[in-house]
Formats: C-alpha cells, structure tokens, sequence
C-alpha cells in the first residue's frame, strides 16, 4: 500500500512525495481514510508509530477546501516542544499547500503570536495555557474551527492540563470533527473521549505494550553506585544517540554535569532552563552536537530524535505507562533500540511490573569488570567510581535480590 491510494489533494500528495513518505504506517492506513470522511477518532498509538502525519494529513486535504486566512483547525499538544514539532510537520507535509500554521505557547513573548493571529492563519498548534490566555485576550477567534486534535491525551492529563482542556472546550463549536489521541488508555481518558467524541472509530495500534523493535534489561545496582555505572555503559553505545531519565531536575542537572565533566557530549533537560536553552539542547541532541541527553519525564515531553539508539532509565519510572512512554523514545521509524533500567532493593514493586508490561521476566544484566561492593562515600558531595575486580579473578559483589 502507498500514499496514492489515500486520494489526498494534488497539493497536499506533493509534500508527501517530496518528505519521502512512500508506505504508510499501520495507524495512518487506519486512521486517514476514517478522518478524510469526516468521523471521530479514538487514535490509540504509542510514540513513534507516525500518528503525526495520520492527522496532519487528512487536516491538509480537507483545509484545501474552503475559505483561506481563518482558524479552522486546532491542534493542542502538551508542550511546546511537540506543538514545535507538529508545526514542521504540518511546514513539511504541506509545503505546496499555501496553507499557514502558527505555534502559540507559554515561555516566550506573546506578542509575535498575537500577530501571527492577527495576520490570518488556518491552523494553530498550541499548548493550554497560553491558548487560553489568547482566548481571553480575544486575540484568537474559535468561533468557525472545523478540527479539533487533542495530541498526547495521557501526557496531557500527568500533567494537569485537564481543566484547562475543559475550559477550552467550552470556547469551540458544538459542530465540529474531533480526534483524540493517547499512547495509554487510563480511565480518566476513557470519560474525556466519551464526552467530546460523537460516534468515534477507534483505531488501536499496540495498546498498552512497549514497542517490538526495543530490547529491555535491567541493571541491579546500589544506588550510590548509578553514576559510575552509566560511566561504565556509556561507551558501548558507541557513536549512536543516547536519553538518559531522571526523576528529578536537580539530579538531571547534576547528572549532566557529571558527565561533561568525564568527556561526553552531554546536555540536561530539565524544567528550570529558559525556552531559548532547552531550544538549544533539543536542537543539539537532534544535530548529534550532543550524544547524551539527561531528562526528566515532564521535560522529555515531545522529544522527537528518530536515531536515539539507547534509553537508559537512571531512576525508575513511577509507573509501567511512565516506562512505555520513555522506552517509546527509542527504536523508532523500524530502527532498533535498547532500554536499560537501573534498579535498586527498594524499586522490587516497578520490576515486577515491568515485567508484566514485557510480558516476560526482563533479562537481569551485571558486568563482570564492576565493583557492585563499592562502599558509599562519607562525602555526599563525592560520586563513588568503579574498581576493577581483585586480582585474584573473584567476582565482585552484585545485588542478589532480582536474581532468585
């Protein structure tokens, strides 16, 4: 099957040719013929799988057809990173179409985006907040949109956009398509699709489970011992991308840190920097300026690197939707990818639900030429490092519990 077959506008085929699209992906084979007849969408897909495009697409075709220079579609993604990225693709995809998108999100000046609004525009891909500061400085008008996509829905909801999703609703027509998008299926997603969504079509792809193209392995480890393990990983992903999660800001920085300091070509994601510094390490880790890239899970949001080879879980997720969501940021576009996790005594709870999540028990890995009885500095301030094994040939201590 080809793009062809879709029957998209000349235009809009065009730049789909020229990005070198040639065969759809399982989610765009389902979802673009249900969106160019004008159904709902209940899109179920995990990162990576090409949701993007499978409603950029039908977006482009339809807004073909119709008045130029007003709203008709709104796109609302949960950072400014993704609605970044979906604005290129909509650039990209629709590069003959004449049609005009703009972004309108928090951290940057208001001004250019009030503009931009002002000058005529068919689609806008926003983030909550600031879209409803544009509507109650009456400078965006919701009043003839057509298309309404809720990108990321889970996401969205971790992190406490909900409200702000309600209060915007309350601004749209009643008469409307609407397409609503998630990686994850928890309850709270369930009654939002049940309000929003007229007579839906549900297009699944790999509900709930981790990517197939992704191998997983666990690394029992001492948690004063985390860094010097990383330092110890590190150079076996040769010269391939690596993402490496955090559970907290202060420790992706620190971490970071550690790591340029040791020779990497590092840089941290993390929710203190300014927009024009995290715009500056996204585009570095994309570039290969920078190989390693430490984030935290709200930071992370949007990352959209298809050559990340390794994803290396410094802390463990808080949940097996928190885990798909990372590990998602690899093996990506049919590429193969490795997820390693760094577990502790006290993380037993999320191993077994990993497990669960895999299927399967996931493989328990230790290294040969490393120290696990390193003892933990007196020194807060001091990162223990690994000592090689004793000459006599004994193993060094390892965790025992994740090995029974």
């Amino acid at each position: 099957m080809n793009f062809q077959l879709f029957q998209l506008h000349p235009d809009v085929a065009s730049g789909v040719a020229a990005a070198g699209f040639v065969t759809p992906t399982p989610i765009q084979k389902e979802a673009i013929p249900a969106i160019t007849s004008g159904k709902d969408i209940m899109g179920i897909a995990q990162t990576g799988t090409g949701k993007t495009a499978a409603f950029v697409l039908p977006i482009l075709h339809r807004l073909m057809q119709g008045p130029r220079g007003r709203l008709r579609a709104l796109i609302i993604a949960p950072t400014r990173e993704l609605a970044e990225q979906t604005h290129e693709a909509i650039r990209t995809l629709g590069r003959r179409t004449g049609l005009r998108s703009a972004t309108v999100y928090g951290g940057v000046a208001i001004s250019p985006q009030m503009s931009a609004l002002k000058r005529g525009v068919d689609i806008v891909v926003a983030c909550p907040g600031r879209l409803l500061d544009h509507i109650n400085r009456r400078s965006v008008d919701l009043s003839r949109l057509e298309v309404l996509v809720i990108d990321e829905a889970d996401q969205m909801f971790d992190m406490g956009f909900f409200p702000d999703i309600r209060r915007i609703l309350n601004h749209l027509p009643r008469q409307r398509q609407t397409l609503l998008f998630s990686a994850t299926m928890p309850s709270e997603i369930r009654r939002l699709a049940k309000e929003i969504l007229e007579r839906p079509v549900t297009v699944q792809i790999g509900m709930s489970a981790p990517v197939k193209t992704v191998s997983h392995a666990l690394y029992p480890v001492p948690s004063h011992l985390k860094t010097a393990l990383l330092m110890k990983i590190l150079p076996a992903a040769g010269n391939g991308s690596v993402l490496v999660f955090t559970r907290t800001k202060h420790r992706a920085k620190r971490l970071g840190e550690q790591l340029v300091r040791a020779g990497y070509r590092a840089t941290a994601l993390q929710g203190n920097l300014s927009q024009g510094k995290r715009q500056a390490a996204m585009d570095g880790f994309r570039n290969g300026r920078f190989k390693v890239l430490v984030a935290t899970d709200i930071a992370a949001r949007g990352i959209d690197v298809s050559r990340v080879t390794h994803v290396i879980n410094y802390d463990v997720p808080a949940t097996p939707d928190a885990y798909i969501h990372r590990i998602g940021r690899t093996g990506r576009a049919e590429h193969t990818g490795d997820a390693f996790t760094f577990v502790t005594d006290s993380d037993m709870i999320m191993v077994y639900a990993i497990d669960r999540v895999i299927g399967s028990r996931v493989e328990r890995r230790t290294l040969a030429d490393f120290n696990y009885g390193t003892p933990a500095s007196r020194n807060p301030g001091t990162r223990s490092v690994p000592r090689r094994a004793p000459a006599s040939g004994r193993a060094p201590a390892r965790p025992s519990r994740f090995h029974r």
